[in-house]
């Protein structure tokens, strides 16, 4: 299920209503959902690979922080955030100034930057640990169960 974009997500607090948290696909939310957009967002770097691991490594630790707390949304939030720094660091990778398309909307060639693919692999395999944390999919199916 996606999210109900009709919502104000400016006045919702997920942390108080995680009833009206959608899962959804990949990213999807990952910049409307307080409180947990306002905890995570700060520590979400990726330029270089050792931001990149500190990065990761940060979101990766309240990631665990909302997994000791029985927060699925919290954990949820920042396996989306991992999951972004993966696919951001990705695409600045491919493409220089992370722009894919130019103005008439054809793809610009891609020039590899080892150092943003770096960045990317060092969040990939952080991505890979949480989304395959069991903790995780068991509270993952639960959650949308309950609530969709």
């Amino acid at each position: 299920m996606a999210f109900d974009y009709d919502l104000d997500f400016d006045n919702i607090d997920f942390r108080k209503n995680p009833e009206l948290y959608r899962v959804g696909r990949g990213e999807q939310g990952v910049l409307l959902v307080e409180p947990y957009k306002g905890e995570i967002l700060p520590h979400w770097r990726f330029k270089t690979p050792d931001i990149a691991k500190e990065s990761s490594e940060k979101i990766y630790s309240m990631f665990q922080d909302y997994k000791a707390k029985d927060d699925f949304v919290g954990m949820d939030m920042a396996r989306k955030f991992i999951q972004m720094g993966y696919t951001r660091s990705r695409r600045y990778a491919n493409y220089k100034g992370g722009k894919k398309y130019d103005e008439e909307g054809e793809i610009h060639e891609r020039q590899i930057d080892e150092e943003k693919a770096d960045s990317a692999r060092i969040f990939e395999e952080k991505w890979k640990v949480v989304r395959n944390d069991d903790e995780y999919l068991k509270m993952k199916k639960e959650h949308q169960k309950k609530y969709g």
